[in-house]
């Protein structure tokens, strides 16, 4: 392929998915609000996502604990495991790991979607009676996923330090040693960190899902397509924003 031809059509793919997810954002804030629609969406992402992010969050934290445990036994500072958790999973492994489970089941489950309605020309119907498309399809799912995904990943951090402890009082930590380690590692900074990174990436999952189901094209193939696309994309912007998420918060630190 032509270089020129792909920076070409990668900047107009790009103006596109930003004109589309300005436009979702705005609509936030604008009437008709769909409240059935967003109750809907928030109980299919969030409530949905609670069991594989469950499970992420506590078999993390015990591995975690382990691994920590191991590397501070020669040193008799076991007691610190807790502290050592926290701070890995609140600033780093939380957001980014339940993240990627909800893009992986989520982001794909709404490119899927979108992309039937488009494929089966529903989207034209909804057009050609007046519906405002972005308001309905887009906007509801990205309020739905900016309020589910700070929460299921302050979920997978409770669940990773539950887990955490449950390694650790296997080798006789006692559990006020455990828990009043945390305080000594984390700062009100690093829970900031960790609810404004899933909330960014709770942004990225639902616009890009929704800006490549709604540019689906080829039928059942396309869909299928369009859901690979999407989830490999989200996945990457996941951890390109991660790294410079943590570069401004450790510069302002």
């Amino acid at each position: 392929m032509n270089p020129e031809r792909t920076v070409k059509w990668f900047l107009q793919e790009l103006q596109a998915y930003f004109a589309l997810a300005a436009r979702a954002v705005v609509r936030i804030f604008r009437r008709p609000f769909y409240y059935r629609e967003f109750v809907t969406q928030l109980d299919k992402m969030g409530v949905g996502s609670l069991f594989i992010v469950c499970l992420t969050g506590l078999f993390t934290g015990m591995v975690m604990a382990l691994q920590a445990l191991i590397q501070l036994k020669p040193f008799a500072a076991t007691s610190y495991v807790g502290g050592m958790v926290a701070v890995t999973m609140v600033k780093e492994l939380g957001p980014v790991l339940s993240s990627l489970m909800v893009a992986g089941r989520v982001g794909s489950a709404i490119t899927a979607e979108l992309g039937t309605m488009v494929v089966t020309e529903q989207v034209d119907a909804m057009r050609v009676e007046g519906t405002d498309v972005i308001t309905r399809l887009a906007t509801s799912r990205l309020k739905a996923m900016l309020v589910a995904m700070p929460l299921l990943a302050v979920i997978t951090d409770a669940l990773a330090l539950l887990g955490g402890f449950v390694i650790a009082s296997g080798y006789d930590i006692n559990i006020l040693m455990y828990w009043k380690s945390l305080s000594q590692f984390l700062v009100f900074q690093d829970i900031i960190e960790g609810v404004a990174k899933p909330f960014v990436f709770g942004f990225l999952i639902a616009t890009i899902g929704c800006y490549v189901g709604l540019n689906t094209k080829g039928g059942a193939e396309g869909v299928g397509a369009a859901a690979k696309r999407a989830v490999v994309v989200t996945s990457i912007m996941v951890l390109v924003c991660d790294f410079f998420m943590t570069k401004i918060f450790i510069v302002f630190r």
